[in-house]
């Protein structure tokens, strides 16, 4: 009998993987021989802001909960952040606690997708991740500039909207770009297997679309998200963040379409990943924005972290990664 173990488990939130996952193993049974540290988290717990880490529970694949960073016990500040750049919070947490030192190892974060962020604040801050529930209430809601006013406009967040930085879209391969891939139009090929986020609850979608269809109209596009998916060519992620880099690695996936941060992310990370630029003509750029939750448990912290992260401070931790200063047109 085979067993579909490819990413099954994928070390995030306890997603199951697609279906036909087992592909990028050849339907092998077979114990684990990869290196362990292909499978996230990334940062050896560097992305963790707290003082004592107790006793260390980690096993890649299997108990690992990638985007829930620190102790949810008694935080001082909770932010939920779209997960496109959870490499940036361990130095923005970093240099906000050394001019608030009240806030030293008593912030949480999570890190999952937008949408998914929304559900958590209207199950009451309530989640569950595999046989773990907790209760984290949001103070700092974090996503698409238009995402924040849209939520800012049903009362879920209070304004203003507070834009800090942007981003664009690159095409994140396997290192050597073994499909050679060249641009997005080669992203419709029959022969390509794609990682993309899905429109569902990833903002993300909505800007790979928009270029999409720059490149090669609506026949690529639905080429890409209604065709290829329906074929079982294209894989829709549920947390594209950890999953594209991951399932690449895995050879689950040709390419995907990602920020371009997050590939640079992987490449100074030393992961076997590259990425294909995408031209400036074809590109959609995200503003990133953040705004107070209503009923924040915390609204003072809240207004801290929202100044700081419109600092020249802030913006030398993003800058790292491609990303670039927001400025008002």
């Amino acid at each position: 009998m085979r067993t579909r173990i490819a990413a099954a488990v994928i070390a995030c939130a306890a997603v199951a993987a697609p279906a036909s996952a087992a592909d990028g193993w050849h339907g092998k049974v077979q114990a684990p021989g990869y290196r362990g540290e292909v499978f996230p988290p990334w940062q050896h717990g560097a992305n963790s802001d707290v003082a004592d880490r107790g006793f260390e529970f980690t096993v890649p694949e299997v108990n690992s909960m990638a985007d829930f960073h620190g102790d949810v016990s008694d935080p001082k500040l909770v932010l939920y952040v779209g997960g496109n750049y959870f490499f940036v919070m361990a130095p923005l947490v970093k240099t906000f606690e050394a001019a608030h030192l009240k806030y030293k190892a008593k912030i949480f974060w999570e890190t999952i997708p937008p949408g998914l962020l929304v559900k958590q604040m209207d199950a009451g801050g309530k989640v569950t991740s595999g046989n773990l529930t907790f209760t984290a209430k949001a103070d700092v809601y974090f996503a698409g500039l238009k995402k924040v006013k849209d939520l800012i406009s049903q009362g879920k967040l209070d304004g203003p909207a507070v834009p800090y930085v942007t981003n664009d879209l690159a095409i994140m391969v396997a290192k050597g770009n073994p499909g050679h891939v060249a641009g997005l139009k080669d992203l419709g090929r029959d022969d390509i297997k794609l990682a993309m986020p899905n429109p569902e609850f990833e903002g993300i979608a909505r800007q790979i679309k928009i270029s999409l269809a720059k490149a090669g109209g609506d026949q690529l596009e639905k080429k890409v998200y209604e065709t290829k998916v329906k074929d079982g060519s294209t894989i829709l992620t549920h947390i594209h963040h950890r999953q594209t880099p991951l399932f690449l690695m895995q050879g689950i996936a040709d390419a995907g379409v990602t920020w371009k941060s997050e590939a640079i992310f992987q490449e100074q990370a030393g992961h076997p990943i590259e990425h294909v630029d995408i031209p400036a003509d074809l590109n959609t750029t995200a503003v990133y924005a953040g705004a107070v939750v209503h009923g924040a448990p915390h609204p003072k912290a809240a207004q801290a972290w929202l100044s700081f992260i419109q600092s020249d401070e802030a913006f030398a931790a993003f800058e790292k990664y491609g990303f670039k200063r927001y400025s008002r047109q």
